[in-house]
């Protein structure tokens, strides 16, 4: 076969044979390498229909082990003088690339000895290449051939041609590419070639420089980002000479471009080019390029930043910034020339706008200087202008213009940051400001960021913000301004708690802030305002940001814990025992959102202990709700005895605290042991089946689930498990505790869903039960987005709960479709029941998950429509949005109906008719509002549906296009501005 004179069958021949060398080439023996070498070297001079075959064998030869010295040689000079590589196929081409990349790996010194005509070769091989899976693999080798220094003799400028020629890649992936090349890599294999040695320079800047003055924006982008790559290994030699083109084209781009990108790139590219000067090395008598370079920015830029009105101001100042931003010696040489320039313009322009503008300049060069974090006196010019600039920022601090001022804060920032920059008179002064703006401007943003700012120079400053700004806020805090009003005052205090809260960054701070936060809390609960509960709400809301501020510092937190979290349940205790004895007094503190607000707050200050420190700490608090052990309280002379889980209508104030033990047990780390835990457990079950207080009983069923979800498995919580199914299958079959029985089931269930607990389907199936029933069907269906969301303060990984990846999923594939059985065989009175729950699953699940079970589901969701539960509806639309835009194929075959539901809902009653208040009835406007507002949200959820539809395919909408153009005529004349605000953007995608 192998002699036969047919071209056709001496193909074959070498063909099966080649396959054959392929599977077992590693077992070849030298000898027979050599051998097969030259007979494959000697049929590259047959027939083209032999080529293929040939090439095949001679890649299972290159990658024998065995293979004799001067033989890679060998096959490649026979492939470079006797194959016309380009006139093969793309993948005989690509074998051939196989070859000389095999070779590369394993015989590099032997294809070094062939010198510039390896390079030659390979460049024979490579022109005219156009199929990017070939280009790849030989961008690479001209990557290897630069990098492990092969010979390219005189060859630089055609190995450049060779390569340069694709740039800028244009190729498009054609749809449903099986390869899966992209134009993203192809540029950069071919940047990488472009940028790999100096010696390309004098060919690639010019090409560069003719790409960015192209009129494509791609092109553009490509040639900014190779410069910006090239810099990285060129020197001065290499950018001499293109230096002046260069800068012309960066300028134009910024000067002139509305491309963002391009704007960026071309900074990119300047920065890029100024570090590489920056960083070459100079002999005595070689020019230093850097200083003229920078000399040239400078009087193209510099006279634009006189103009601050002008169009060119802000791209003269970021080309300046990006230049001087690559090293500290351009850096100098800039702001020496452009600092005291802008200082001068600051005070020449009046204005706040413009003056606004100026210090935007100057911060940009400030931060810039943060770089390299300090001052260096011999050489900065920020040093020697100091009193200047600190003089600027501190009037611009006292502006009326909120925006000067808000500038102004982020530059002091800035300046505080410089070590050694601000001296103690100017600190005092920093308070003083900070102070200033933080309580007694009007303006909220101001205001705001004067205590952030504050948050950012305490840890730098500790000793003066904890000497002279605590201090006064806590003096501001504790005045009686008799002039002012009520309102004001509280406006005022409020701030100041804000403010304490947000200088609490440094561990010395927070032990001079969290005692005057603690006493003002107090104050509030025993002065006149006890009854105000809304200011303790406040307090409790800045020490919780506190807590968050003290979680990344271990001392701080431990500080924080001991210090808080006792006197919190101190108070509360002290509260509940007066409430018991006393009925009128301590009242705010047990009110359900004082208690709310609390509970972050112990909660955030325990997640973060180590383990050692929160064991110590429990050991205090578990015996104190159930034993009533208070010495560890500070101030714990208590009228009567503590006992939250005794029975006693007395005690339902003391029962309620049960909230802060959920607060802190359920945020504990999963490895601390919990005293007494089968007696706490037992304590909660009873607690949360029998109380009739909603927020002790729903607390108490929180804690249960918080303690059953981290509870390792065994007999114990198997056993507490049973105890707690058979309360609830109890409470749930009669009596007046159905309710709480139910919300113990959801809080359990979720508990054991996130666990992956074995007991959770059954409970969850004890639920889809419960959706037929008429009286707590409505409250089992909501409960179904309790199982699917986030939960804020208990069973969530912050507070080291065992959640599992993907339970939601899971729960959808369990349940989901015993949802869609039970609402086809449950009567029409509780349908609904089983929509309301089927919403809120779909609602929480990953919208991915949710496209490819849609075509099973769609008709239930579209029936959930028509469902006159305003829950339900709200809910199935929020759901529906999203896949009208990630399915729109799909959803198009049920348009018609979708169009019909959703114009009926945008046009909801916008009105619910209230009768007027009987005078012998207290007015109620709660339920009425949240009632509207329940409506409000389902007409917007509707109207944005509506405007989602757009995506369908054009030639679905055109039928509807004029009926739903007058249809959303009626919402734009609604009463509520977010309904009209959605109706006109939707009515103007139509």
């Amino acid at each position: 076969c192998l002699e036969n004179t047919d071209p056709r069958m001496r193909g074959r021949g070498i063909q099966l044979l080649s396959q054959v060398l392929l599977q077992c080439y590693s077992l070849l023996q030298e000898k027979e390498v050599l051998h097969l070498v030259l007979f494959y070297e000697n049929r590259l001079q047959d027939h083209h229909l032999v080529i293929p075959s040939v090439l095949q064998g001679l890649r299972a030869l290159s990658m024998c082990e065995v293979l004799s010295p001067g033989l890679a040689v060998s096959v490649l000079k026979a492939i470079f003088q006797e194959v016309h590589v380009q006139s093969l196929l793309q993948l005989d081409r690509h074998t051939v690339y196989s070859i000389i990349t095999n070779f590369m790996g394993t015989r590099e010194e032997e294809l070094k000895g062939l010198g510039a005509d390896f390079t030659f070769g390979f460049i024979q091989v490579m022109d005219g290449e156009k199929d990017p899976r070939n280009l790849l693999v030989a961008f690479q080798i001209v990557r290897d051939l630069i990098a492990k220094n092969y010979a390219l003799g005189p060859f630089v400028e055609e190995l450049f041609e060779v390569t340069s020629c694709y740039f800028p890649i244009d190729f498009t992936p054609p749809p449903n590419d099986p390869h899966g090349i992209q134009r993203e890599d192809l540029i950069l294999s071919l940047r990488t070639v472009l940028a790999s040695t100096p010696q390309f320079a004098e060919f690639l800047l010019p090409l560069l420089i003719e790409k960015m003055d192209s009129d494509l924006q791609s092109a553009k982008l490509d040639s900014l980002q190779t410069l910006t790559a090239c810099c990285a290994i060129y020197g001065q030699k290499e950018l001499q000479e293109f230096l002046p083109s260069l800068w012309s084209s960066l300028r134009r781009e910024v000067f002139q471009t509305a491309s963002e990108k391009v704007e960026a790139e071309c900074l990119a590219a300047l920065h890029a080019l100024s570090a590489c000067l920056s960083c070459s090395v100079l002999s005595s008598d070689t020019e230093d390029l850097l200083d003229s370079f920078l000399s040239s920015i400078l009087q193209d830029c510099r006279h634009h930043l006189c103009e601050p009105d002008m169009k060119l101001v802000w791209p003269s100042a970021k080309l300046l910034q990006a230049a001087a931003g690559a090293s500290l010696r351009a850096y100098h040489c800039v702001t020496s020339s452009v600092l005291p320039l802008l200082l001068e313009q600051y005070t020449k322009h009046p204005q706040s706008s413009q003056r606004r503008t100026i210090l935007e300049m100057l911060l940009g060069f400030l931060e810039l200087q943060q770089k390299w974090g300090h001052v260096e006196e011999d050489e900065s010019t920020l040093l020697s202008l100091r009193a200047l600039v600190c003089s600027v920022v501190f009037s611009a601090l006292t502006d009326p213009s909120v925006q000067l001022q808000l500038v102004g804060i982020r530059a002091l920032t800035v300046l505080g940051s410089l070590q050694g920059f601000l001296s103690p008179s100017n600190l005092e002064l920093v308070v003083d400001h900070l102070i200033r703006l933080a309580l007694h401007e009007e303006d909220s943003q101001s205001s705001e960021a004067a205590m952030e700012a504050a948050g950012s120079l305490a840890p730098l400053y500790p000793k003066v913000f904890s000497g002279q700004m605590v201090p006064r806020l806590e003096e501001e805090l504790q005045s009686e301004r008799q002039e002012e009003s009520s309102h004001d005052h509280c406006s005022l205090q409020q701030r100041c708690l804000q403010a304490l809260a947000a200088v609490s960054t440094h561990t010395s701070i927070v032990r001079e802030t969290v005692p005057v936060l603690l006493q003002h809390l107090r104050k509030v609960q025993k002065g006149s305002e006890a009854g105000n509960a809304q200011d303790m709400v406040s307090v409790c809301q800045n020490l919780h940001r506190v807590a968050l501020q003290c979680q990344q510092d271990a001392e701080s937190c431990w500080y924080y814990h001991q210090t808080v979290v006792p006197c919190l349940l101190a108070m509360a205790v002290q509260a509940a025992m007066q409430e018991s004895t006393h009925p009128l007094l301590g009242k705010a503190l047990l009110e359900e959102e004082v208690l709310a607000a609390m509970v972050p707050v112990i909660s955030a200050a325990t997640t973060h202990l180590s383990p050692e420190l929160a064991a110590q700490s429990v050991s205090h608090v578990v015996p104190l709700f159930l034993d009533g052990e208070v010495s560890f309280l500070p101030q714990n002379s208590f009228p009567c005895s503590f006992q939250p889980f005794e029975d006693g209508e007395r005690l339902e104030a003391q029962r309620r605290l049960v909230a802060l033990l959920m607060a802190f047990v359920c945020s504990l780390p999963r490895n601390v042991a919990i005293p007494q835990q089968e007696r706490l457990l037992r304590e909660l079950l009873v607690l949360s089946c029998s109380c009739n207080c909603p927020f002790t009983a729903t607390t108490a069923a929180k804690c249960f689930a918080g303690l059953v979800n981290k509870h390792l498995a065994g007999q114990q919580l198997d056993e507490i498990l049973q105890l707690a199914v058979n309360r609830m299958e109890l409470g749930l079959a009669e009596g007046p505790c159905r309710m709480q029985a139910l919300t113990l089931l959801l809080w359990v269930t979720k508990a054991l869903v996130l666990r992956y607990h074995p007991l959770s389907s059954r409970l969850t199936d004890k639920l889809l039960g419960l959706l037929g029933d008429t009286e707590l069907g409505p409250a089992a269906a909501d409960g179904f987005s309790l199982l699917m969301a986030e939960s804020p303060d208990v069973l969530h990984k912050g507070c080291h709960a065992d959640v599992r990846i993907m339970f939601r999923q899971r729960f959808f594939t369990d349940n989901v479709p015993k949802l869609v059985q039970g609402f086809h065989g449950a009567g029409p009175d509780v349908k609904a029941n089983y929509l309301k729950g089927l919403s809120h699953v779909l609602n929480h699940l990953p919208k991915p998950v949710l496209v490819t079970e849609l075509p099973m589901l769609l008709s239930l969701l579209l029936e959930a429509l028509s469902c006159s539960d305003r829950v339900v509806q709200l809910s199935t639309l929020s759901c529906l949005q999203p896949l009208l835009l990630e399915a729109p194929q799909i959803m198009s075959l049920h348009v018609d109906t979708l169009v019909t539901k959703f114009l009926s809902l945008t046009s909801s009653p916008t009105m619910v008719r209230v009768p007027p208040p009987s005078p012998h009835l207290p007015p109620s406007s709660a339920p009425c509002a949240a009632l509207t507002r329940l409506f409000q949200a389902v007409r917007i959820a509707a109207l944005r549906c509506a405007h989602a539809l757009t995506r369908l395919p054009t030639t679905v909408l055109l039928p509807y296009k004029a009926r739903v153009i007058r249809a959303l005529a009626k919402p734009l004349d609604d009463k509520k501005r977010l309904v009209r605000k959605e109706a006109v953007a939707a009515r103007g995608e139509w």
